[in-house]
């Protein structure tokens, strides 16, 4: 039976109810907060699960809870991503799931925990946060408050980036959510730039994921991310085992009509996953199906008017040839058809100034700001 154990005042959670209240502690901590919506918790169950989830065959990870008067108060968890550091050939430690009350000494200890755990396992470094990979949800809300969060893109308390820059962490790098709309949205310019690359590549052919052969539409989809992606900072390859997991998830709510490949010539060269933003319905549970929440997810799925560009890639030897702008307006025409009056293309890398000139060109518009931190050990 596991016992309870602690680090510096720190609960290091091991046991069944100590990774519940870790799991539970945001649910409380945002409770006031309007524009927060509250992830299923079967899925962030899935993200700490050491024995399904596919990432921890080459990770590890140890969660943190800090407590004021016998009641959390904050968390952090200590990431060990093998992959990234073999692929990057460093030493690069990860921390995530940081949420923390508006309390620097707080903030400091979980920081100090998390930092010791990775330093005594030979780490250099720490980057974060990510929970638990770079393909999950990553990043701090720094600006866009304001607005509600999309589907798998985080929300967070306005004082986290001063407690972490406090607790002696930098910032690493940028990254955006744009958002476009129906009366956004650039048509005529788009229609302009259709005509200039269908002249260009003439045996250009976008089409709808085909979701009867999602199996192979999915492993199409990998290689080309690994190629469109190998030279972006952050990258790791994406493994088959990883991409299956959450075309698991994904194939529940994908909607053909906003997820795209493009061919030249019957080679798959780019593509583009779009996702109903199904934060409009989570909203009105409170993170469990049931016994009522299911219920209240398809009443108001049917009436998401969002979606979320989460996905995008295309491969080297095409990029800068306008195939993304193509994919952005098939999602943009085809979505207006079935309801979807806007998009959120997130997130992009302050520095994919390729990505950044198409966003603005199709007609959208910084909404929020996502940030990365990094400290050496």
């Amino acid at each position: 039976m596991k016992t309870t154990q602690r680090i510096n005042g720190i609960t290091l959670a091991t046991t069944k109810s100590e990774r519940k209240q870790f799991i539970d502690f945001p649910y409380q901590h945002y409770s006031e907060d309007e524009n927060w919506i509250p992830p299923l918790k079967m899925e962030q169950k899935k993200l700490i699960d050491t024995e399904n989830n596919p990432f921890y065959d080459k990770g590890d990870i140890a969660l943190f809870l800090a407590e004021q008067d016998g009641k959390p108060c904050g968390r952090i968890a200590a990431i060990q991503d093998y992959r990234y550091n073999e692929h990057h050939n460093n030493k690069t430690g990860f921390f995530g799931f940081f949420e923390c009350i508006n309390d620097q000494s707080v903030a400091n200890l979980l920081f100090k925990v998390a930092s010791d755990w990775l330093k005594k396992r030979g780490h250099t470094d720490v980057l974060g946060p990510a929970n638990p990979s770079m393909m999950d949800e990553i990043g701090i809300l720094v600006d866009g408050f304001e607005y509600e969060p999309s589907f798998m893109m985080p929300y967070h308390k306005s004082y986290y980036d001063n407690l972490i820059t406090n607790a002696g962490l930098e910032k690493e790098m940028d990254m955006y959510a744009f958002r476009v709309t129906q009366a956004s949205v650039t048509l005529d310019r788009i229609y302009r730039a259709e005509e200039i690359v269908r002249r260009r590549l003439p045996k250009l052919k976008i089409r709808e994921i085909d979701t009867k052969n999602l199996d192979e539409e999915v492993e199409i989809v990998r290689n080309i991310f690994n190629q469109a992606w190998s030279q972006n900072w952050g990258f790791i390859p994406l493994s088959k085992e990883e991409l299956e997991e959450l075309a698991k998830d994904l194939k529940l709510i994908l909607d053909p009509k906003v997820a795209h490949i493009a061919e030249v010539d019957g080679e798959p060269v780019a593509f583009s996953i779009g996702l109903p933003d199904l934060n409009q319905a989570l909203k009105h549970t409170d993170g469990t199906l049931f016994p009522t929440g299911i219920f209240k997810l398809l009443w108001h799925r049917r009436n998401i008017d969002q979606i979320r560009t989460a996905l995008m890639g295309v491969i080297p030897k095409y990029q800068g040839k306008g195939i993304d702008a193509l994919l952005h307006k098939e999602a943009i025409i085809n979505g207006r058809e079935v309801g979807y009056n806007s998009s959120e293309l997130s997130w992009v890398l302050e520095s994919n100034k390729n990505m950044i000139r198409v966003a603005e060109k199709i007609g959208a518009s910084i909404e929020k700001t996502y940030r990365m931190y990094c400290k050496d050990l």
